[in-house]
């Protein structure tokens, strides 16, 4: 679209919605996954000039780009009416066109999931093979330099070597910002119905691919199974569309699929297939789908992310063991992290006094959870004000790479203890992954064979091996993956965040079920892998706040179901222990952009407030028949993306939109009707002007045309010509009274994947107001800004009733009518953005 919130009538672009936010997140504007802010230089300085104290009040410009919420309400409307009522034998071809659809779409599910295994398999075969040069090379440099006292010219080595791969994935961030990071968020407000510029691009893909390559082996604290779900969910958006928005050749059909209703779903069965490749856990990619994103969920669906998840995980399996392992058809390396099958020689993993520890564990991976995710959120802040050119973001990332690479090499050296390397050792795995830098031949260094492997190797070693770290070693370990990830994360690099919190949890399980072990010796049941997991899952959960998703990724990752009981609760008690001091950390980033997610459940601050309180009034209407100029310069005046379609009454002036309310349409349409000309003279019988289909609507998607674009194709002469709007017009759109309750409108939009809610006059059915998705949650936002100091918007009944009184006070006090700058009378809703002290530097699109 050409710029702006422009499902939102007249509303300050999502990103520069909030002018006085509480705290450090006043002002913090985002599109670009808070990893590289661009064009936001001049806001700056502007700031800088008119004081301190103006930071907090003026929000800044990042890019022109859009951020719009997906359109997922079928088009109810004639020419749709049509093409159903059709004669029996077109009735019959089109039954078996459907079930042909129904075909295809399952193959391209299918296709999805084998696409994603590609990748996946491509990202591990290729990291295997650096991070093995890298360690192979490295530890040869140790052993030498221990004897000839060259330990420095080893860290250099080591700190070049990362600097220069996490180089090149911050370079390719540079070009496709939205590629740093994990993608999940991105990923959870698409499927939450939000539109972000660039997420689904091929250049994010390959920006993300090629960067999450070099972050892994580059030595960060990253992992590359977080990226794996964007990269899935980037393949199902464009392999199914069977086109390409930038190579025009490139057009193989699927128009079916062409819609943002159809696209979305395929992107659900890419999230899951990512999980799925990077966990071996197809069950737990469904369900991190339903439970992290989709507000619209269909029983259908649920077999064919199911059918994408066991795609991929099946078809990475096949090439992992085939090319790796060299067993074609074995089926032996199930996914990108193999957290290897806990001891089956025991009776059991756990007992009854054992799942009282993980009761405590959880709750103090909920508070180490949420210490972590309130100290990345002020590292993010500051990031986000101070670190703004491409230039600063790639100094930081490698300023991260060296401070990273020194403090490892560092704790190796100086903190390992020499431990004996058992002959049950020898015969295992862990032998070939053992450091003994500074150790007997018969020794290895408990730290340094924690920090100099694969972070998957780290993860092996404390999930299955017992007595073999000391407590020093995996404090100072914890520690060290604690603070150091916590920095990491947001750094302009592809990265993700499963990896690091399962290590970071580990540790932290490992280390507890040590103590309990010295402090209990009579009690011989402890298992030190299993409290390792469940340490690993309690700060996961503590962080991220997954429940049941991740308690299955978990439960298939290990292949151990009777983990199952411990591991939910744990996680149950992280999410509520977390859930009391702050938000998870993919919601703390997406309210620092300021992209309006809806959650499950409204704000009960909210729940006495009713439509008309949330509702943008006066929207810009349009009559049935319209002229092409007065609609045109109306597009370009503002960016609404729905316009509610009145009927005036008899005798009414000419110039007055009021009437009966009759239909919505959308921007999109309008853009299709000109661009195809559907306009002609006005005679008495109607505008004579071509008839469009629904093919041609689908032909457009998706649509990358501007209003200039438009204007530069029509004439003088088009311009005082009429467009007839009724045969293409919503006719039965969501509506809802003006005092129709909050909570009404809240699950209306949550359940049915809304974009737009017209409200109606009770007693004349005339146009009172529209809500969209950022009328909702700017609300929720601007009555949290009341809250008494100390501002977190759950802080008890006095905050809430506060926060709902603010919001019943504008019921009296709103004067959010003006003139929409058109020239015509109209006037245009404008939401409480320009608080009181704002300068007018604020932009708006």
């Amino acid at each position: 679209m050409d710029g702006g919130w422009s499902d939102d009538q007249g509303v300050i672009d999502g990103a520069l919605s909030s002018g006085k936010h509480t705290g450090d997140e006043a002002g913090e504007a985002a599109v670009d996954d808070g990893h590289v802010n661009v064009d936001v230089e001049e806001e700056g300085d502007r700031d800088s000039e008119v004081g301190g104290d103006a930071r907090r009040d003026t929000t800044f410009a990042t890019t022109k780009q859009t951020i719009e919420s997906l359109d997922y309400d079928e088009l109810d409307n004639d020419i749709s009416i049509y093409s159903k009522n059709q004669s029996a034998t077109q009735l019959r071809e089109h039954k078996d066109s459907n079930q042909k659809q129904v075909v295809l779409q399952w193959v391209l599910f299918f296709l999805v999931g084998i696409a994603t295994a590609f990748v996946a398999f491509f990202i591990d075969y290729v990291v295997k093979h650096l991070m093995d040069l890298k360690f192979e090379r490295l530890v040869d440099s140790v052993n030498r330099c221990k004897e000839e006292g060259c330990l420095a010219l080893s860290l250099l080595y080591m700190v070049g070597f990362n600097v220069g791969f996490v180089a090149i994935a911050a370079s390719l961030t540079a070009i496709a910002p939205v590629a740093a990071g994990s993608g999940i968020p991105e990923i959870k407000c698409y499927l939450n119905g939000i539109k972000l510029p660039g997420v689904t691009d091929f250049k994010t893909m390959v920006a993300k691919v090629i960067g999450v390559l070099f972050s892994v082996a580059g030595g960060m604290f990253v992992g590359k199974e977080g990226p794996m779900i964007h990269s899935g969910a980037i393949v199902a958006a464009g392999l199914t569309q069977g086109k390409s928005s930038k190579m025009k050749w490139i057009d193989v059909g699927f128009k079916r699929f062409r819609s943002d209703r159809a696209k979305r779903d395929f992107v659900s069965g890419g999230a899951a297939a990512g999980v799925a490749a990077a966990f071996g856990a197809p069950i737990g990619g469904v369900l991190f789908s339903l439970e992290e994103g989709a507000s619209f969920w269909k029983q259908s669906l649920t077999w064919k992310t199911l059918f994408c998840s066991m795609s991929a995980a099946f078809m990475l399996n096949v090439l992992a063991s085939g090319i790796n392992l060299h067993k074609w058809g074995q089926l032996e390396a199930p996914a990108l992290v193999n957290f290897g099958r806990f001891n089956t020689d025991i009776e059991h993993l756990w007992n009854v006094v054992d799942l009282v520890v993980f009761v405590f564990m959880g709750a103090g991976g909920g508070i180490l959870g949420a210490v972590f995710n309130d100290l990345n959120k002020r590292i993010t802040v500051y990031r986000r004000r101070h670190v703004r050119s491409k230039g600063q973001t790639l100094t930081e990332a490698l300023l991260v790479s060296t401070v990273a690479t020194v403090l490892v090499f560092i704790f190796s050296m100086k903190l390992g203890q020499c431990r004996v390397l058992s002959q049950e050792d020898h015969s295992q795995e862990f032998a070939q992954s053992a450091r003994s830098f500074f150790c007997s031949d018969n020794e290895y260094n408990d730290m340094a064979t924690l920090a100099f492997n694969p972070q998957e190797v780290a993860i092996k070693a404390m999930f299955h091996l017992d007595g073999t770290f000391s407590l020093t070693t995996l404090f100072a370990y914890f520690l060290l993956y604690f603070f150091v990830a916590c920095w990491t994360y947001g750094v302009a690099i592809p990265s993700g965040l499963f990896v690091p919190c399962l290590v970071t949890g580990a540790a932290y399980g490992r280390l507890v079920g040590s103590l309990v072990k010295s402090w209990f010796p009579g009690y011989s049941d402890t298992q030190l892998g299993t409290y390792a997991l469940i340490g690993a899952a309690s700060f996961l959960g503590g962080v991220v706040r997954m429940t049941i998703s991740l308690t299955v990724i978990l439960m298939e990752s290990t292949d151990e179901v009777s983990l199952g009981l411990p591991l939910m609760v744990a996680l149950m008690v992280a999410k509520w222990v977390g859930d009391y001091f702050n938000h998870g950390l993919y919601d703390i980033h997406i309210e620092l952009k300021h992209i309006p997610l809806l959650e499950w459940e409204p704000e009960e601050s909210m729940q006495q407030c009713q439509a008309e309180d949330v509702m943008a009034p006066y929207p810009v209407c349009f009559r049935p028949v319209e002229r092409v100029g007065y609609v045109l310069n109306v597009l370009e005046s503002n960016t609404h993306n729905g316009f509610p379609i009145t009927r005036p009454y008899i005798g009414q002036e000419q110039e007055s939109r009021q009437g009966k309310f009759q239909g919505l349409l959308l921007r999109t349409q309008i853009y299709i009707m000109l661009l195809e000309k559907c306009f002609g003279p006005r005679r008495a019988a109607g505008v004579l002007a071509p008839r469009l289909t629904e093919n041609t609507f689908v032909d457009y998607y998706p649509l990358s045309k501007t209003v200039m674009d438009i204007r530069f194709q029509l004439t003088t002469q088009d311009l005082e010509l009429y467009m007839d709007f009724t045969p293409y017009m919503i006719k039965s759109p969501f509506t809802v009274w003006r005092n129709s309750s909050y909570d009404r409108v809240f699950n209306l939009f949550r359940t049915m994947g809304l974009r737009h809610l017209v409200v109606l006059e009770r007693a004349t059915n005339e146009v009172a107001g529209i809500i969209t998705r950022h009328s909702l949650v700017h609300h929720e936002e601007e009555a949290g800004h009341d809250a008494p100091s100390g501002g977190e918007q759950r802080a008890g009944p006095g905050g809430r009733a506060v926060r709902a009184m603010s919001v019943l006070r504008r019921r009296s006090t709103s004067t959010h009518a003006g003139g929409n700058g058109d020239g015509t009378g109209e006037s245009a809703p404008l939401l409480d953005t320009a608080h009181e002290g704002d300068s007018d530097d604020s932009e708006t699109f």
